[in-house]
């Protein structure tokens, strides 16, 4: 992979991480347009550490308090009855679905999860799914008002960003709206349930391209690779600090009709370019 490349990759993870458009489904829709090589699912899983690095940043007063009352209540069991102690073990749990079938599907993520049809299939179904979550929810709830099953749910629809289109802020984002959250406190629940989940696919897929590294092979077998990596996380990480800030302004005010319409625009495409042999 060229530092070109790897610039380009980061740039994209960034902007499209957290906006509800699936950073996955752009990593593989863009080197099918561009006639480059499918980056993969370890690689796209990696260059998230970058847009977590972003997040952490951007949340670091928030994890700084949830964290102290996830501590203090294993202490203290009055502690345990706090806002902050609740929503800390509910993303804890929350994450828990994401693990599960992430690691059962693997393979299936890996290989038939990529094809463009597939992909092309979520884009365009979690776009109309929002749309109609945006109609019919109830949006009166803020994130201290959760609960823990709520935010439960809200972690069974993140699981749906497995599948490449999908999108995991969309996805959490939807659930966040269908168990009443006001859009706003959605999308702020939305970064944080995913920090963990982040965190952990892209640990764990770098470890297994510093395996292959180790042997000489993969995007990793050389210094260049390792370089060009290190491009796609700074790249990355930049331009994600900028897109959270820009979503949480956007959508405290404003409905995801925009992100809806380029998703089913962008899905339909796909499909045709698809249809016709274009692309693969």
């Amino acid at each position: 992979m060229s530092y070109l490349q790897s610039f380009v990759f980061g740039l994209v993870q960034g902007l499209t991480e957290f906006i509800p458009v699936s950073s996955t489904a752009h990593l593989r829709i863009l080197p099918a347009l561009l006639g480059w090589e499918d980056p993969g699912a370890a690689y796209t899983a990696v260059i998230q550490l970058g847009t977590l690095a972003a997040a952490l940043i951007y949340f670091a007063r928030d994890i700084r308090d949830l964290t102290a009352a996830a501590l203090r209540s294993l202490v203290r069991a009055e502690a345990r009855g706090t806002a902050e102690a609740r929503l800390a073990w509910a993303i804890a749990a929350g994450n828990v679905p994401i693990v599960a079938l992430g690691l059962g599907f693997r393979h299936f993520i890996e290989t038939g999860a990529r094809s463009l049809v597939l992909i092309a299939a979520m884009l365009i179904a979690v776009a109309l799914l929002l749309g109609l979550a945006e109609r019919v929810a109830r949006q009166t709830l803020v994130t201290a008002e959760l609960g823990f099953w709520r935010a439960q749910a809200v972690g069974l629809a993140q699981a749906l960003a497995l599948i490449p289109g999908a999108s995991r802020s969309g996805s959490t984002i939807l659930g966040g709206l269908l168990v009443g959250l006001k859009r706003g406190e959605a999308t702020r629940f939305s970064f944080l349930l995913g920090l963990p989940a982040i965190f952990g696919a892209g640990v764990f897929e770098l470890a297994a391209l510093t395996k292959q590294a180790q042997a000489g092979a993969g995007l990793l077998g050389t210094a260049d690779g390792w370089t060009a990596l290190g491009v796609g996380l700074v790249t990355a990480g930049v331009s994600g600090y900028w897109s959270i800030g820009f979503l949480l302004r956007y959508l405290s005010t404003r409905s995801t009709m925009v992100f809806n319409v380029y998703r089913i625009v962008l899905g339909v495409a796909i499909l045709a370019l698809a249809g016709m042999g274009l692309v693969r």
